[in-house]
This record gives C-alpha cells, structure tokens and sequence, in this order.
C-alpha cells in the first residue's frame, strides 16, 4: 500500500482515537478509514486489469503462533476471503503455517489488516471477564469465534460497497477473473486440497467477541508485525 494511503488512514484512526471525539465523529472516522482500505483493493484490480504487471498473483506465508493457534488462523481466514484471498492451513509445530494466495495488493490489505486484529483481539479478551465456572480457554476460543466472525461480515460489506462506489460496468467481470486466477494458483500447489471439519465450540464467549468485532479498528493501523504475531495470550 502506498505512503500516501497510509497516511490518510492512519491520521483518520488517529482522529478516532482522540478522547474527545463522540462515540459517532469516532465510529465516522474508523468507517472512512475502512473505506479507503477497500477502495484501494478496487482501484489496484481495475489498474491490474489494464496493466497485469502492476499486481502480479502471488503467494506469502503468514505463521501463527500458540496460544490459541487455531483461532488466530480462523481470524486469518475471516480477513483473506473478503478480500479476495484464499489460504491453506499447515500444521508447523505447536502452531500453523498460513499460505495465502491472492494479487500482490491484496495479500498486503491482508498481511496489514490480520496484523493489527491480533493486537486489537488481543486486549479484548484482556478485558473480557470468564464467567464464573467456565474454562477459561473455552471462552476465548468463542469469543474469538464471534470476533472473527463479526469482522469478516464487516469487511464483505466494505468491499462491496467499493465496488458499487467504482460503477465500472466491468467490475465484476474484473473481479471474478481474479479470484478465478488466485484459485487457479492455489490448485496448482495444492491440486488435492481437502477441507477442514467445522468446529464445535463449548464456550459462552461468542457474543461478546462478536461486540468487540463490531467495534474494531478496520483501518489497518500501523502496528509491529513481529510483536503482533508473537503476542501471548
């Protein structure tokens, strides 16, 4: 993503967090941010469709770590498939190697955005309270669960509200040949793929992971990747 671009929305996340701002200039400020986000992935595919060599289809490894291992991937999964990225799971000692797939563009919103999710996951499950009597990891693995959930239904609605905002009369076109494309790398990798059993999850922790979710910061702040993706929780 450009400086330029980064600018834009980090000073726009930086007006959000200003104390005080309302709860709605804050909540205005974070959606303009999530805005510019998407309509940057817009503008890359439309260029690309002119240009091919300005966003190439490519791949990158996201590792993730324990604790909780399998929800971080989950969150992972919930930000790449918006925008318009698909990953592979592999196991990698006590955590997962994450192989997505997708334009150069967009394995970067990704990369950003799963970054700064962690860290904003990370103190939302800091101020989460157990409720008495419930194992403590079966909680987490809910709430992140409905965080996940809430975040990647948010992300859907941004992008898609780029692509109306485009009103290019091909831009469906451009963007179906590209997710064609992106699978088509995938299954030259991995050409007997198998798909992971849905989970079940015991804990009561989804409703509030889903709030958090809802309040989350989409704009892809900058944040330290190593520290973000070694965090303990």
């Amino acid at each position: 993503m450009s400086e330029a671009m980064l600018s834009k929305v980090r000073k726009l996340l930086a007006q959000a967090e200003d104390p005080a701002c309302t709860p709605a200039e804050s909540a205005a400020f974070t959606a303009k941010a999530t805005e510019l986000i998407a309509r940057y992935g817009v503008d890359r595919a439309l260029l690309a469709a002119r240009d091919p060599t300005t966003d190439p289809v490519g791949d990158r490894v996201i590792e993730v770590v324990a604790p909780y291992a399998r929800d971080k991937a989950g969150l992972l999964a919930a930000v790449a498939d918006p925008l318009r990225c698909r990953c592979v799971r592999l196991r990698h000692g006590d955590g997962f190697a994450m192989h997505l797939f997708g334009f150069a563009s967009d394995l970067e919103r990704a990369d950003l955005l799963f970054t700064s999710l962690l860290v904003q996951a990370a103190h939302g499950l800091a101020g989460a309270v157990v409720p008495a009597g419930e194992h403590p990891a079966a909680f987490r693995r809910s709430w992140l669960a409905g965080f996940a959930q809430v975040v990647g239904g948010r992300l859907r609605a941004a992008e898609a509200g780029a692509v109306a905002e485009a009103g290019a009369p091909s831009m469906a076109l451009v963007l179906a040949d590209r997710s064609d494309r992106v699978q088509r790398r995938l299954a030259e990798v991995y050409p007997r793929l198998r798909t992971a059993a849905p989970r079940r999850l015991a804990g009561t922790g989804f409703g509030s992971g889903a709030a958090a979710g809802h309040r989350a910061d989409l704009g892809g702040s900058a944040v330290d990747t190593a520290t973000a993706r070694g965090i303990g929780w």
